[in-house]
């Protein structure tokens, strides 16, 4: 009699525990977005002597997809964004210019993720990242120098599903390139805090 009225009762139990289980769900599915935040810009002397800094706004869109693992995830995504940092060298950078613009930003990459609690989950991402750049003289006796910059892209975030098919996240990344403009310039990285809402399908 003990063993079938305890069979019931952990099959009840199963029943009673498996709804909440499965909200415990990482998300999937396509999904499009708009994001805003902070950007960081740094660049340094080819030579290690100096360096320069500028602080901006940032926004732009971005799209990806993501396959759902049960309470993990992982997926592809691409971006567009722009800012308007720009730095002014100091004297002892040793260039003929007086400064360095970023402009439109590109990146598209691969992330994973898991589910934190039903509804939030965290994500680290990671992937190719291209930067417009402008090299500019102020007294404006040399043309501007403008090249397409590649590098690397890394961060991570959280990201939380609002009502109906809306999410929010929060990010950080990081994204470095080498040797800018025709190399005349060193490292340049970018630091970057943005929120970002979007659409899953």
């Amino acid at each position: 009699m003990k063993l079938p009225l305890i069979l019931a009762l952990s099959a009840t139990g199963l029943v009673v525990a498996s709804p909440a289980a499965a909200q415990n769900v990482a998300p999937g599915g396509l999904y499009v977005g708009a994001l805003a935040g902070y950007e960081g810009l740094d660049v340094d002397a080819q030579d290690g002597s100096a360096s320069a800094s500028a602080d901006s706004a940032v926004y732009g869109v971005s799209a990806g997809y993501d396959l759902s693992l049960g309470g993990g995830f992982v997926g592809v995504e691409g971006e567009v964004s722009t800012s308007d940092g720009s730095t002014d060298f100091p004297s002892n950078f040793n260039s003929a210019r007086d400064g360095l613009e970023a402009n439109g930003q590109y990146y598209i990459g691969a992330r994973a993720g898991f589910a934190l609690t039903p509804g939030i989950a965290a994500y680290g991402k990671v992937g190719y990242t291209a930067l417009d750049t402008k090299a500019f003289t102020s007294a404006g006796s040399l043309d501007e120098l403008e090249e397409n910059a590649g590098g690397i892209r890394f961060g991570g975030g959280v990201q939380v599903q609002l009502p109906g098919p809306l999410e929010a996240r929060v990010e950080y990344r990081r994204s470095r390139y080498e040797d800018v403009v025709d190399s005349q310039f060193g490292d340049l990285t970018t630091d970057q805090v943005v929120a970002g809402i979007g659409l899953r399908f």
